[in-house]
């Protein structure tokens, strides 16, 4: 299929008027398509591109290889591609620098010096002393794709488990070292999947992993996880199974965390990606059985800290926005549980430290703190540096101070000291960096979904921009899984915003802004509200005349990218650029890959019966493509080692969307290859990708040259 792309630009300067037009051929190889059917309650579904879920078939690759060569084809003749890539570049080269922790006789943090792929940890054992490098994940692969996930310290600080990621997978490998010699003590842990590694003492750890699956561990379901205890000094093959080995215990999701004072097991078992049963095991008496305290998936419940016997749980059980409450652990089931920071109207997510509760509050998304003693008593509500997202208040009970990080939509992260007792904070480490938020506004607004309901959106952009329609804008939410979005500052953002371009994100329905009942207003059978809140997001945005849907462009990731699909395939006259990241895309057959199932939660499946079959097949992306419709200018996004949403979601949909598509806009598709879901991604892979993804959407919106050198009169 070949068609050809024309891009009329009219660029205003000082002097004159110049019209310039551009033509880029873009020449989809054609996908193959074959007869596969899929049978629902009666009703038979075509899967055309089915072949492309094999991601082992030497077909797929070179199918991969054909639509990144004619991707890049095109990419690489945006005229301001390498500009983009460079100020991203410049802006990126600032030192990051992570709160400190104490860990045995060190203090830790992460650092990276600008443009590393990865951070580094560095540590000191005095105040003044200088900072060593401890752990270099730069170190772990030449190109940077094996990355730090995860690090856990024995009590006594002297061992280090440290878990890795190759390629971005969600396999991990585990790693023990020796912190004073910097030696690796024992064999390599390996197969371990959505897991913590909590210490139990200085003997050994727990951890989580799936048997190995049949077929690609990339895409092959797995939904038995297990809880296993390794003690050094012995091999894996010898490692105690605790939870998860029998029918009774099956769960997709299990966790096991031990208490700071090492008295007890904590065990989180999950069917899906919301609800858990909860167990505790007291690791002072040997043989010692579990004991249940949930025994039902219908609410979301953890154990934050003990005091001997008495636990601390936060929960919202008959809670929707969250609260604390305390039993004793002989006796630990709800009926027993007493109140200790009841339920408000905000969501809480609190911390401990130093002897206090920090309770964390979302107002609008916005955050509040304030601190309690161990008796329920309110300390003083914390006085933040501004109106953004604090997050930390964490530390050992012991401490003296902590650390807290600030940081909002135009204003880089920072990091305070806090003084437990007396309630000061100091700025600890502000990042020098080459932007300037003095220039740039931020202010929440809210406007009115389809059903009436009020949805609050933060709006960023450069100081003194005119509303005439034309300022190119992105539009970006995730609306799933509890998830909150609050304000946080983004580099790819702000170099997005130098441009003169808009950054607005909706809290819609299906997150976590509102507690449990926004959440749930955005799952199942109410899944369209979270698509008409976004839907409305952009039609206020045109009606302000912020933009128009010449300049709009939406975008968004995971669930996310389900959001993006779903929007632009209901209303594709709404925007002109759509970026859907890592999206969830089949809607019927998601349940089927990896760990899929476990978000029923928030979907339902096509199995579950035929009212949910109909709903889930009326949005689905994959499904919803028609022939005959002019669909905006697309870049589909993806890794080739995305196993958490494996990337034939984004290859089908891509597929689907070139085969139909009508009128000039292209429909490209980006693969990113040995990449994953996001997490880990080098720095300079995500450079390039914003180069291309900014450069796609300036380009489609009609510029020849960056926004910022015309002075935003782009007439187009």
């Amino acid at each position: 299929m070949l068609s050809i792309i024309v891009l009329t630009v009219a660029c205003k300067n000082e002097t004159k008027e110049q019209n310039s037009k551009t033509s880029m051929a873009v020449d989809y190889s054609e996908t193959k398509k074959v007869d596969t059917v899929d049978t629902y309650f009666g009703t038979e579904v075509k899967d055309p591109y089915r072949w492309l879920e094999d991601d082992r078939s030497e077909e797929t690759g070179k199918w991969v290889a054909a639509q990144n060569k004619t991707t890049f084809g095109y990419l690489e003749n945006i005229p301001f591609r390498e500009d983009l890539k460079k100020r991203l570049s410049d802006l990126w080269n600032y030192e990051k620098v992570g709160s400190p922790f104490k860990e045995g006789d060190y203090t830790y943090f992460y650092k990276n010096n600008g443009l590393q792929n990865q951070f580094v940890i560095y540590r000191f054992k005095n105040e003044g002393d200088e900072p060593e490098v401890f752990l270099d994940p730069n170190t772990f692969s030449k190109d940077g794709t094996t990355s730090l996930a995860g690090a856990s310290f024995s009590k006594n600080g002297k061992l280090l488990a440290y878990s890795i990621s190759e390629g971005g997978s969600d396999w991990r490998k585990v790693i023990i070292k020796n912190v004073e010699t910097n030696e690796i003590v024992e064999d390599t842990i390996i197969d371990v999947k959505f897991s913590g590694m909590s210490w139990k003492g200085n003997e050994g750890f727990y951890y989580s992993s799936y048997d190995k699956p049949k077929g690609s561990e990339l895409s092959a379901k797995t939904d038995q996880h297990k809880l296993y205890y390794h003690k050094l000094g012995t091999p894996q093959k010898e490692d105690q199974l605790i939870f998860g080995g029998t029918p009774e215990e099956k769960h997709r999701y299990v966790g096991g965390s031990v208490t700071e004072d090492d008295r007890y097991l904590i065990i989180s078992g999950s069917v899906s990606t919301s609800g858990n049963k909860l167990f505790i095991k007291d690791l002072t008496k040997p043989n010692s059985s579990l004991i249940t305290i949930l025994n039902e998936p219908n609410s979301d419940s953890y154990i934050i800290e003990n005091v001997g016997s008495k636990l601390y749980i936060v929960t919202n059980l008959n809670a929707p926005n969250q609260k604390i409450v305390t039993v004793d652990a002989a006796n630990p089931t709800p009926e027993n549980w007493k109140d200790f920071i009841p339920e408000t109207e905000n969501v809480l997510s609190p911390n401990t430290g130093g002897g206090y509760f920090f309770a964390e509050y979302m107002v609008d998304a916005v955050s509040k703190v304030l601190q309690y003693d161990y008796d329920g008593k309110l300390i003083r509500e914390i006085e933040l540096p501004g109106v953004g997202s604090a997050n930390g208040f964490g530390s050992k009970k012991e401490e003296k101070e902590l650390y807290y990080s600030f940081t909002n939509y135009k204003t880089p992260g920072s990091i305070y000291k806090y003084d437990i007792a007396n309630g000061t904070s100091e700025l600890y480490n502000k990042p020098k960096i080459d932007f300037n938020p003095d220039n740039y506004e931020s202010n929440q607004v809210f406007y009115t979904s389809k059903d009436g309901t009020k949805i609050p959106m933060i709006i960023t952009h450069k100081k003194g921009i005119e509303l005439n329609g034309k300022n190119p804008t992105i539009l970006y939410a995730y609306g799933g899984f509890n998830i909150s979005l609050t304000p946080s500052f983004s580099i790819v953002n702000a170099v997005w915003m130098e441009q003169g371009g808009i950054y607005a994100v909706p809290n819609i329905r299906g997150g976590g802004e509102y507690g449990k009942k926004w959440h749930d207003a955005g799952t199942k059978m109410q899944k369209q509200n979270v698509f008409d809140d976004f839907i409305a997001a952009a039609e206020f945005l045109i009606a302000k005349k912020y933009t128009s849907s010449d300049y709009l462009a939406i975008r968004g990731g995971s669930n996310g990218g389900l959001l993006v699909g779903a929007t632009m395939t209901q209303r594709p006259d709404l925007m002109k650029v759509a970026l859907p990241a890592v999206g969830v895309l089949d809607m019927l057959r998601y349940h089927t890959f990896t760990a899929g199932a476990g978000w029923a939660y928030d979907y339902g499946t096509a199995e579950d019966n035929k009212e949910m079959f109909d709903y889930l097949k009326g949005y689905s992306p994959v499904h919803n493509v028609k022939e005959g419709v002019q669909y905006p200018a697309t870049l589909v996004t993806t890794g080739d080692h995305d196993d958490r949403v494996v990337p034939a979601h984004s290859f089908k949909f891509a597929a689907e969307l070139q085969a139909k598509q009508t009128g000039d806009n292209p429909t490209l598709i980006r693969i990113e290859t040995n990449a994953g879901h996001g997490a880990g991604t080098p720095v300079s892979k995500t450079i390039d990708q914003f180069a291309d993804i900014f450069g796609f959407t300036l380009y489609n919106m009609g510029y020849e040259v960056l926004p910022e050198k015309v002075n935003n009169k782009v007439k187009g």
